[in-house]
């Protein structure tokens, strides 16, 4: 099934944050880690993920270096930094709330903290 781009928009920074706090990755692995992970639900585009990694490159949510052999291909890797850990640590309790908002809407449970 396709997902409306609409509901992924907002959750791509917690995506690729999510995968750089498992480990340093660069690009055309995120995008195939994350097609993997969401069993083909989610499929970036490079034109998608490259502005979401620069602008959280500008933010200081990670950082950027080339890893390569010398005169084999060297590719740009990034990693989370401990601003982006934190703002990871923030964005998932954000989801579990809204995710649980979302659920009992969807499910007609009362909400019980509210």
């Amino acid at each position: 099934m396709k997902v409306n781009k609409e509901l992924l928009k907002g959750s791509t920074v917690i995506l690729v944050l999510s995968l750089l706090n498992r480990e340093p990755m660069y690009g055309y692995k995120m995008i195939k880690e994350i097609e993997k992970k969401s069993n083909g639900v989610f499929m970036f585009k490079e034109g998608t993920l490259y502005p979401i990694l620069h602008s959280l490159e500008a933010d200081g949510m990670i950082e950027s270096y080339w890893l390569g052999n010398e005169g084999s291909r060297q590719r740009k890797y990034y990693r989370i930094t401990n601003k982006g850990s934190n703002c990871l640590k923030e964005r998932e309790l954000e989801w579990v709330t809204f995710r649980s908002a979302v659920d009992k809407i969807l499910t007609g449970e009362a909400y019980a903290w509210l």
